[in-house]
């Protein structure tokens, strides 16, 4: 029966407490009130509904599932077929309910799950409507046979139930020769071309199809006549007396006489212009980036995956990946709108300045872009690239009465396609992306192997250093500190030290600011404090008689620490090192840096009496004024003014004027880097305190220094390594 909008629902006497409605029932309510009346089936407006809810469980599930799996959903279209929603507005009206409701229906959607499940109900739809006309078409090809093998004496009868089957069928039926020249059509493929039977008989099939078609339909129609195939399929556009474009579902089939020579072919033709249109548009829903209209990720790895699949040799691929800087500060401001406007805006540029030269440029997400040269020329082709792209987003817009200029960062990669993978260049890509935002920004950076092998080595040595503290890998050296004035040895400087297994010992410059950036600093710093400290308290039992300074470094991020103070105090305490015993240097940098954290932290520091040194002075700000309001009690010279001292003018001036006006503020001089008598001798005719070196000593194992603590440093210079 045919289920009309509207039809009244049969309910008992007595029915069952009612249960609260499921994201399935809803679904299924929407589903119903949409298809009512666009096909006949043989259900009620209940049972369609019960029916239809099934359905919609199953979709549901298949949405919420970890794993989408595509066989639902094309089930779910077979399944409609199956109940006789056969006409083309079921299909329609299904799709559409099921966009609008599926979201809401208490199913979370990830990504493109929701297209990518229309897109397969459509295929399982339009899969089970061409095996049902495929069956119908095989039907009517056996009733033409049977009629032509029916006794002289019933054929009239057979003719005349295939003459009313084949003018009643739904599907559009033509009979022609094996050359293509139409004899008889039914009413529905007139109806379906706007032609008459006359206008049909006599033409050729080709004069109706699509130009690009006309080549594959010819050499089937040669395989046809020689008798190669007895049929063919295919999805093909056709033109309609008004020139208009309808698209076809087309089953050829060929007849043979009794003594199986080719004589004719039979044409079942189904109109799949909405079906064919409405996939269309599903699948560019798909692939194509809603904000922006580019092409998505999806096409992207999908067309990158034919490229390198590309099997002619000499073939090279390019990649431009591309992000704009300073994206998350303008949504943070202005807003996400202003933040889409602009999204939309560069995409159009990009798409305008390197899409309209044939190039994919795609959206990858967020704030990022890339741009895919199928068959790259090489670098300078990719560097103008790069350069038109940046030059388009450093254009201002205008957006929401603001002004905006931004700017973008772009990775090049170019590479040939044989022995190239999608996972390699993509990370290749990002990882130049990268260079060039840490390079500064509103420029390119060309993917470099030397380059990227350093950053691969530094990541291992970084995911390396927290296993690493654990397992006691690092150890201290200490360099002495030596009165220029009498050669005593007054300090000693510790410096940390790395026991790789792989690599042997490494430095400080080899890892310790990779501990800064991951935050390992730290505990790490915190470990060498306590181990320094125990050391330098062990020194004073020993030799009662020195006052042994312990000079330790502190990194940035340990004076941001907060814990700092308290670790400081805790370390003191446990090896019973007195604070005056303790200097810490630090940088210039790290103690000018801004905030107002750093100099209160020097001051806690003061406070319980340790003391604060400014190291490599003369590489950063050189503000000695700045430093009279902060607890400092020394400096320590840069090595490049130690090196010329003795020889260089310049730095002899500017030596003199530095230990002059820190000497005025009451500061300590200390020069490092020092490797030879004849600086040795400069640094103390111009004032100099203490001095650090390979002259005096390398970083040595605290038992060493127990020797020079025993009896002295006696140079001449060692040998700096």
């Amino acid at each position: 029966m045919n289920v009309r909008r509207g039809q009244p629902v049969t309910r008992g006497a007595a029915l069952p407490a009612a249960r609260p409605p499921t994201g399935a029932d809803r679904l299924a309510e929407a589903w119903t009130a949409a298809i009512v009346g666009t096909s006949y089936v043989a259900m009620g407006l209940d049972e369609t509904r019960a029916y239809l809810g099934g359905l919609a469980d199953r979709l549901l599930r298949v949405l919420a599932a970890a794993d989408f799996d595509a066989s639902v959903p094309r089930l779910v279209g077979e399944s409609l077929v199956a109940a006789h929603f056969t006409q083309p507005r079921s299909l329609e009206q299904t799709l559409a309910a099921l966009e609008a409701h599926l979201p809401g229906a208490g199913a979370r959607v990830p990504g493109d799950r929701l297209g990518r499940t229309l897109a397969a109900v459509a295929a399982g739809y339009a899969t089970a409507l061409r095996e049902r006309t495929l069956s119908e078409q095989e039907g009517i090809i056996a009733a033409a046979m049977a009629a032509r093998q029916q006794a002289e004496q019933a054929r009239w009868t057979s003719e005349a139930r295939f003459a009313a089957l084949f003018a009643d069928a739904a599907a559009g039926i033509s009979i022609s020769t094996v050359d293509g020249e139409i004899l008889e059509v039914n009413r529905a493929m007139c109806e379906m071309f706007g032609y008459s039977h006359e206008e049909f008989r006599g033409r050729s099939a080709t004069e109706f199809v699509h130009p690009e078609q006309v080549p594959q339909m010819r050499t089937r129609l040669r395989q046809l006549a020689a008798g190669e195939r007895d049929h063919y399929r295919l999805e093909a556009p056709y033109y309609r007396r008004d020139g208009s474009v309808i698209w076809t579902d087309v089953v050829v089939s060929l007849i043979r006489d009794q003594a199986g020579t080719p004589r004719y072919t039979v044409s079942m033709v189904e109109d799949i212009t909405e079906r064919y249109l409405l996939q269309t548009r599903l699948r560019y829903q798909a692939l194509h980036d809603p904000l922006t209209e580019l092409p998505n990720r999806t096409l992207f790895f999908e067309r990158l995956g034919e490229v390198l699949d590309d099997p002619r040799p000499g073939v090279r691929v390019g990649l431009c990946y591309l992000d704009v800087d300073g994206f998350k500060a303008i949504n943070d401001t202005l807003g996400h709108d202003i933040g889409d406007q602009l999204l939309r805006a560069v995409a159009g540029r990009l798409a305008q300045r390197v899409a309209d030269a044939g190039h994919l440029v795609a959206r990858m997400g967020g704030d990022e872009f890339v741009v895919l040269v199928a068959e790259s020329s090489g670098t300078d082709q990719l560097g103008r690239i790069a350069e038109a792209s940046l030059a388009a987003v450093r254009e201002p817009v205008r957006l929401g009465g603001h002004a905006i200029s931004v700017s973008a960062s772009v990775g090049v990669v170019e590479r040939p396609v044989a022995g190239t993978s999608t996972a390699e260049l993509m990370k290749a890509a990002d990882t130049t992306l990268y260079w060039a935002k840490a390079d500064g920004r509103d420029r390119w950076a060309l993917f470099d192997a030397a380059r990227h092998a350093l950053d691969v080595e530094r990541y291992a040595l970084s995911a390396a250093l927290p296993g690493a503290l654990s397992r006691r890998e690092f150890f201290v050296e200490y360099q002495p500190l030596v009165r220029l004035a009498d050669g005593v040895l007054t300090g000693v400087e510790a410096l940390v030290r790395w026991r790789h297994p792989q690599r042997g010992v490494l430095g400080p410059d080899a890892f310790v600011a990779l501990a800064e950036e991951t935050g390992l600093v730290v505990p790490l710093g915190a470990w060498v404090l306590a181990e320094a400290c125990a050391q330098a308290a062990r020194w004073r039992e020993l030799f009662p008689q020195r006052d042994v300074l312990l000079n330790v470094n502190l990194a940035p991020r340990q004076l941001s620490d907060p814990g700092l103070v308290g670790t400081v105090r805790q370390v003191l305490a446990g090896t019973g090192l007195p604070p005056a015993s303790l200097q810490f240097e630090l940088t210039e940098n790290a103690v000018m840096g801004g905030g107002g954290g750093p100099p209160r932290t020097l001051h806690e520091l003061a406070g319980i009496g340790v003391r604060v040194a400014i190291d490599d002075f003369g590489t950063g700000y050189s503000n000695l004024a700045y430093l009279r309001n902060l607890p400092v009690r020394g400096l320590k010279l840069a090595g490049s003014f130690v090196a010329q001292t003795g020889t260089d003018p310049i730095d002899k001036e500017i030596v003199t004027a530095v230990v002059g006006l820190a000497h005025a503020l009451g500061l300590t001089v200390t020069a490092e880097e020092v490797e030879t008598a004849e600086q040795v001798a400069a640094l103390r005719a111009l004032g100099c305190d203490l001095a650090q070196g390979y002259h005096y000593a390398p970083p040595l194992p605290a038992g060493a220094i127990d020797e020079l603590l025993s009896n002295g440093i006696s140079p001449p210079p060692a040998t700096p390594c």
